[in-house]
């Protein structure tokens, strides 16, 4: 169970990763990095050959086509790279806040720009200001106002500690390993155990563990082995140590194993579906699929039936019985099809092969490939010989062994020379 050690102590569920903001998207009909050109909040990438740039929705030129490779506007600010190791960051006026001459450069947490170079790392301020040099030989994104900061020993031993935002050392480097701070706490390990520390380096709860997970949402589970248990975050225990496995939370909903059976706890600890199914997702649109004996359902967050457990599941699909566009993929009798939220079969299993609603539309097979609304009529005729799920407003489509990008009105947007002007006439 080793590798439980590294799913809980860095799992999602329990530690929130911090990313920049997701911006709505929206593709033109090019290509960059492999990928399309996007239009992001009013910026557009272009290209020329095999270098790109940025200009605004009126044609304003924001950079002229010198990058090597562009990521997508995350808020602000933008990667680019010149070569393969000269990253830097833009802002949306096209001024570089942090030049091409980095290792890797990391999105804003914090207020804190984090960068690497020569395999150090430092930071920057969101103005472009070098806050704290390059002299750490690993470091994690700022949260809370500090940052965890790996300090060299010896020439084979490095100790952890955390720095604030203009580099002095808030914790001393004390730590085998430290995790950043997270609802004013933060996992520390020493002598191959774990615990947790405050903000003013007080062992807060014991150094003792073997698995320990950060806190979230007022939560952490801990234990060894054999077993744990939740507290909150006054460190009361809150269950006995009999759960092997935390798969995650959603709302008041935390999926749990134990004796190999998966069930959902409540956030002061009561197992509110009890822990008796093969297989459980986690809530989805309050809804969760579960699995038991080999067949497939849905409940709700009470733990009652929505979609009767008697359906198949041969794994084709991943997101079967994951709800999209209030809409979930079932699977009967090697036959797909759809259910509604409140578990009614708005598609009785009919289709050869079914994808999940994105935009309103699902990509199904009936001899040929075709897309069908929410409410189960043919949005587009089966004509296609493949057909992928809408993913912002675009799908990709082989028709006559040719294969073309559509729009969300059966409209050709690339390679279209060939192509019918609309694929609904």
């Amino acid at each position: 169970m080793k590798h439980l050690l590294l799913f809980l102590t860095l799992s999602l569920a329990f530690i929130p990763a911090v990313s920049a903001q997701e911006d709505k998207v929206e593709y033109v009909d090019d290509e960059a990095c492999g990928c399309e050109l996007v239009f992001i909040d009013g910026i557009q990438t272009t290209q020329d050959g095999d270098r790109f740039g940025f200009k605004r929705e009126d044609g304003t030129i924001i950079v002229p086509n010198k990058f090597m490779f562009v990521d997508k506007f995350h808020g602000e600010f933008c990667k680019v790279y010149m070569n393969y190791d000269s990253c830097g960051l833009i802002n949306r006026d096209g001024a570089q806040i942090i030049p091409c001459e980095y290792d890797e450069v990391f999105y804003p947490t914090d207020g804190m720009i984090m960068a690497v170079k020569d395999s150090l790392y430092g930071f920057f301020d969101t103005l472009g200001t070098l806050r704290v040099p390059f002299q750490y030989r690993a470091a994690s994104s700022f949260n809370e106002g500090l940052a965890v900061v790996a300090v060299d020993i010896d020439s084979s031993l490095v100790s952890y500690g955390y720095i604030d935002h203009d580099g002095r050392m808030f914790i001393q480097p004390q730590y085998e390993y430290a995790f950043p701070f997270n609802e004013g706490f933060a996992v520390v390990k020493n002598y191959d155990r774990y615990g947790m520390i405050d903000k003013n380096n007080r062992e807060v709860f014991p150094i003792k563990y073997e698995i320990l997970t950060s806190m979230y949402e007022g939560l952490l589970f801990a234990g060894d082995d054999d077993g744990l248990a939740m507290y909150d975050n006054k460190f009361r225990q809150l269950t006995k140590p009999v759960y092997t496995q935390l798969m995650g939370k959603t709302g008041d909903r935390i999926l749990v194993v134990r004796d190999g059976k998966y069930g959902f706890l409540n956030a002061k600890g009561k197992e509110v579906i009890p822990c008796q199914y093969d297989y459980a997702a986690l809530f989805n649109e309050d809804r969760a699929a579960v699995s038991l004996n080999g067949k497939w359902g849905i409940i709700d967050t009470d733990g009652r039936p929505v979609l009767p457990i008697q359906y198949d599941n041969s794994g084709i699909r991943s997101e079967a019985y994951q709800f999209h566009d209030g809409m979930a993929l079932i699977e009967k009798d090697g036959k797909y099809g759809y259910c509604n939220l409140l578990g009614q079969p708005v598609v009785y299993p009919c289709f050869d092969n079914a994808y999940q609603f994105s935009d309103g539309l699902a990509p199904v097979l009936l001899g040929a490939w075709g897309y069908i609304d929410t409410e189960g009529n043919f949005f587009i005729n089966p004509i296609f010989d493949m057909a992928s799920p809408f993913e912002w407003g675009r799908a990709e489509v082989v028709y006559r062994g040719e294969v073309y990008k559509m729009n969300t009105q059966g409209r050709c947007v690339k390679n279209c020379k060939n192509a019918p002007k609309s694929w609904r006439e």
